[in-house]
């Protein structure tokens, strides 16, 4: 299917994905890390991290003696998630939690500042929504459905 979102979510589309990928910006870098912090069973996570490799999302690094240890760390790929997350986490804390039980203040630690939530804006600085957007090819100029 020739749709970004498509073949997003054919990449990280999966719910123990985003939690490594969610750990993995926390500061997890070993398999053991990944495992104690999701409970995912060891073969899926094995399985997970590969792809997230495959995918260019994560990198292996060797650490210590070659070939008996390594980490996994984000790429630029995997590091451009974030703001994808940080949606999901306002959506959920917004929609599933609601105002009363936040499990959870998101903060800057540069600042003490809490987060803005995640919104669309066009270059201007407007924000924009759902209503207010449709694609078109880069060279052509016609208007086809957004996503």
């Amino acid at each position: 299917m020739s749709c970004a979102i498509a073949q997003t979510l054919n990449q990280v589309g999966d719910w123990w994905t985003l939690l490594i990928v969610r750990d993995a910006m926390k500061g997890a870098r070993r398999f053991s890390d990944f495992h104690d912090s999701t409970g995912i069973a060891k073969n899926i996570l094995t399985d997970r991290l590969n792809k997230l490799v495959q995918n260019g999302i994560m990198m292996r690094e060797e650490v210590g003696v070659r070939g008996q240890r390594q980490e996994y760390v984000l790429t630029e790929r995997g590091e451009a998630l974030f703001p994808i997350l940080i949606a999901m986490q306002q959506w959920g804390d917004k929609w599933i939690y609601g105002e009363t039980e936040l499990p959870l203040e998101l903060f800057d630690v540069r600042t003490g500042e809490q987060l803005a939530p995640i919104s669309v804006a066009n270059e201007s600085g407007e924000e924009v929504t759902h209503r207010d957007v449709a694609g078109r090819e880069p060279r052509s100029g016609s208007v086809r459905e957004a996503g």
